[in-house]
């Protein structure tokens, strides 16, 4: 079974492996063009990109999908198969090419977080579970019928970095299982709207402004919210009037009398903001124009301007 691949970024990159160790054909690779990057704003391919070429893949990358000559050349592999993960939305020219399909690996239990960012909406919303889905494409977004799936365990600590970690393997190993059902004919597609839930969730892109923290909540709320953004793209507050990124963080619950938003600190290695019902105490942080660093380094090289402690 003739196999292309669409995707992007690393989470990508282990179903891509996956499928080659399977022994899958896998003819050609479609992903993002090179953008530029750093300092030197040098053209960079993406992760999939590198992995492909590293494994003689030809790689398509296309600024419109819509395009003609890319319609052509893409047509011209003779896929039976076409397989999305972390890619663009496509258009049904492109998805409806081949004669098995277009299946796609989505990093929830479908229907539940639909969207750009289940992974990060997981986490923030204090889930203990979330899992991978493979479903089949059709016009609505992540609305195909569903193939496969498999839960995974969200921990209290655990961030959006940590979640997209197990999420990945968890997806890669559910693309294999998918394919091989495909290839023997044993799939049996459920559409999505026969699955009874309680009101889904959703899980739109986020954009900065979501990202700047409120102190009003409450500390689980703030909490889940750090960990849900963290390692990107990252919650943040302010420090003396600097931006400062919070990466890990522990809740303290309890009474207390200061205004939300104040920050308390002994100078040496504690800093913690309060919050409506406790405090958040800070464990790794990025203050603009410095790297991330634990806190107790970033103390011995800071003067706070205001220390209750």
């Amino acid at each position: 079974m003739r196999i292309i691949f669409m995707g992007t970024p690393d989470f990508a990159v282990a179903s891509l492996n996956a499928l080659i160790e399977a022994g899958k054909e896998v003819v050609a690779v479609v992903t993002a063009a090179d953008k530029p990057a750093g300092r030197g704003q040098k053209f960079h391919a993406s992760a999939v990109k590198q992995f492909a070429v590293s494994k003689n893949i030809p790689v398509l990358q296309p600024v419109n999908l819509k395009d003609p000559n890319f319609l052509d050349e893409l047509k011209s592999y003779k896929a039976d198969l076409q397989v999305v993960v972390a890619f663009r939305m496509l258009p049904e020219s492109v998805w409806n090419m081949p004669p098995k399909g277009t299946i796609n690996v989505h990093a929830s239990l479908l229907p539940d977080y639909r969207g750009a960012a289940p992974i990060n909406h997981a986490v923030i919303n204090g889930e203990k579970k979330s899992g991978v889905t493979t479903f089949l494409l059709q016009h609505e977004i992540d609305t195909g019928n569903i193939l496969f799936s498999t839960e995974v365990k969200i921990n209290e600590e655990d961030t959006a970095g940590d979640l997209h970690d197990n999420l990945m393997h968890a997806g890669a190993e559910l693309l294999i299982k998918t394919v091989n059902a495909i290839q023997n004919n044993e799939t049996k597609p459920i559409p999505q709207d026969s699955i009874k839930t309680e009101e889904l969730n959703h899980a739109p892109k986020i954009f900065k402004e979501d990202c700047l923290i409120n102190w009003n909540k409450n500390t689980v709320e703030i909490y889940n919210l750090i960990r849900g953004l963290s390692p990107y793209p990252t919650a943040f507050t302010y420090l003396d009037d600097k931006v400062l990124k919070i990466f890990k963080s522990e809740k303290e619950i309890v009474q207390h009398n200061i205004d939300p938003g104040k920050y308390i600190s002994d100078g040496k290695s504690q800093l913690k903001f309060a919050s409506k019902d406790g405090f958040i105490i800070l464990k790794e942080i990025q203050i603009e124009g410095k790297k991330r660093m634990l806190v107790s380094d970033f103390l011995r090289g800071y003067h706070l301007k205001e220390s209750k402690i």
